[in-house]
């Protein structure tokens, strides 16, 4: 089954220029100075926010590398 109407280039154009993906903003994490993004666990030091550290062994957050 084919549509009625043919959808017109620009109308088409102008739907799709809301899918653009948007650029990364990483912060710097304080305790280890390395790039982390915001809500997520530094990989270095396991810092997430000001009182709230985590170490998880198993994936190599925030533990001590030999």
């Amino acid at each position: 089954m084919q549509p009625t109407h043919r959808q017109s280039y620009g109308r088409t154009r102008r739907r799709r220029s809301h899918h653009a993906l948007l650029p990364v903003h990483p912060t710097t994490c304080p305790l280890s100075g390395m790039a982390k993004m915001h809500h997520r666990a530094c990989k270095e030091s396991g810092y997430v926010r000001a009182g709230l550290k985590i170490s998880v062994p198993k994936l190599g957050i925030g533990v001590e590398k030999d």
